[in-house]
């Protein structure tokens, strides 16, 4: 049996100091995040404060003010603050408010979601107190989607009435919800929601053909099968292609369209334009914070400094610290955005098909910095272009090597897949092996398997979604 001995042993390791993590913590957050994470501090943090103005094109140092760097001449006006907009437009909104004219925000238009939208309607019909009641119930079950997940039994116990309800009287119920609008509110199946819609068909044969097919045969049109449709309904392949798409109108969720959630908007981070021929960057002030260090209280602690205020003392270096972070965040921001436009300009001025292959080591070889920061700079950070807004890791993909040796991006393998499913017939379009024997006729030798992951990329159903029959 082996004898038990301590051993000193000496190791070298790396750790990120405190100050460290959280420079790496400022760097990876998105905008919103970072927009948070400083109006936070605002607020805890006696040294930080908001600046009302100053130079704009203030140095950038510790203590300083962080500004937005200089507006070049000829380049567009900045993304203007959501804050500043909003004030700006109720301001002057109250002003007209109170001058007796009607507000711009009183003449927009209110959002209602589902159930009011139902409330409403019902609340005009002729009903008695009881049936109002019960197809209230009816319209608050209704789910976001439109569709009543409860059973009716479960329905009329909640009603709770003397005397009891009746099946009989849930069901009419039923009936007067699903009357309403939207068509196919209140449908317990996606069967059920599409057969509301069917008065949207004037044609009363083409109606009757869509009846066949959502309750006989869902499935088929599920699966776009035509042929097989025409062959169980007994019509031609074109008049069993024209119901189809009649029925591919309809809305299977007919809820959504009373959705509430407000639409998320990108605020670039760097915005981009062509300047006297070149390519320019630089930093969307919109999205950095007018903060700077409160310098009366920062010496009048420090001239006053005594035991026991270690909480203060915590309060100035984390300060200082998040000032010199801010300023280093966006500086490495708009030094990797600006490689990135140095090696893609040809993408800015020809589109997709211009994408050049681009790694992270390349930026990170040519900024001065690990790879790994160059991966938390271009996540969830933007750059506006005069095409669109991408995201910077947008512009990253590996190379392709063509049969004459030069190297295509997948962005540009994408572009190319886009246009061969563009220019196909609409009767017979191309499968992703045909695609993939195209790729290889250009020079292009590229696996079916990545045409297809390429293909599902941009949203493409596959080749038998895409055929149409004539």
């Amino acid at each position: 049996m082996g004898a038990m001995e301590l051993r000193h042993e000496h190791r070298q390791s790396q750790t990120l100091s405190p100050r460290l993590q959280h420079a790496v913590r400022l760097l990876q957050m998105s905008s919103l995040d970072f927009s948070t994470m400083v109006t936070d501090m605002l607020g805890r943090n006696p040294f930080l404060e908001v600046t009302e103005g100053g130079d704009e094109a203030a140095a950038m140092d510790g203590d300083a003010q962080v500004a937005p760097a200089p507006v070049m001449a000829d380049m567009p006006e900045p993304l203007p603050d959501d804050r500043e907009i909003w004030r700006a437009e109720s301001s002057g909104s109250l002003r007209r408010a109170e001058d007796g004219e009607l507000s711009a925000l009183e003449m927009t238009a209110a959002q209602t979601c589902l159930r009011e939208h139902l409330r409403s309607q019902l609340n005009v019909l002729r009903l008695s107190s009881r049936d109002l009641l019960l197809a209230s119930i009816v319209a608050e079950s209704v789910d976001d989607d439109g569709y009543l997940r409860s059973s009716l039994e479960e329905l009329a116990a909640v009603a709770q009435l003397q005397p009891a309800v009746e099946l009989g009287e849930m069901q009419i119920a039923l009936k007067r919800v699903q009357a309403l609008d939207p068509l196919g509110v209140g449908a317990r199946s996606v069967a059920e929601c599409l057969l509301l819609q069917l008065p949207k068909i004037e044609d009363t044969r083409s109606r009757m053909l869509a009846e066949r097919i959502i309750t006989q045969h869902l499935n088929l049109l599920a699966s776009r099968d035509i042929p097989s449709l025409a062959q169980l309904l007994d019509v031609s392949v074109a008049e069993a292609e024209m119901v189809c798409l009649k029925l591919r109108r309809f809305d299977p969720r007919p809820g959504w369209r009373y959705e509430t959630t407000q639409a998320a908007y990108i605020v670039p981070d760097v915005l981009t334009t062509k300047v006297r021929g070149q390519w320019r960057v630089q930093l969307n002030p919109a999205v950095i914070p007018k903060v700077r260090m409160n310098q009366v209280y920062a010496e009048l602690f420090q001239r006053h400094r005594k035991q026991g205020h270690a909480e203060m003392a915590n309060h100035l270096q984390e300060a200082r610290w998040t000032m010199r972070n801010i300023e280093q965040r966006f500086s490495t921001i708009l030094d990797v955005a600006n490689a990135i436009v140095k090696r893609q300009r040809h993408f800015l001025e020809f589109g997709a098909m211009a994408m050049k292959p681009l790694g992270l080591k390349e930026i990170a070889d040519e900024v001065g910095i690990h790879e790994s920061t160059v991966s938390r700079v271009t996540n969830n950070k933007y750059l506006a272009t005069p095409s669109g807004v991408y995201e910077l890791k947008y512009f990253f993909s590996r190379a392709i090597v063509s049969s004459n040796g030069s190297a295509c991006s997948g962005t540009a393998i994408r572009g190319l897949i886009k246009d061969i499913i563009e220019a196909e017939r609409a009767e017979n379009p191309f499968s992703d092996a045909e695609i993939t024997r195209q790729l290889a006729r250009q020079g292009l030798v590229v696996a079916r398997r990545t045409v297809t992951k390429y293909r599902q990329m941009l949203r493409i159903d596959a080749v038998e979604r895409r055929r149409q029959h004539s």
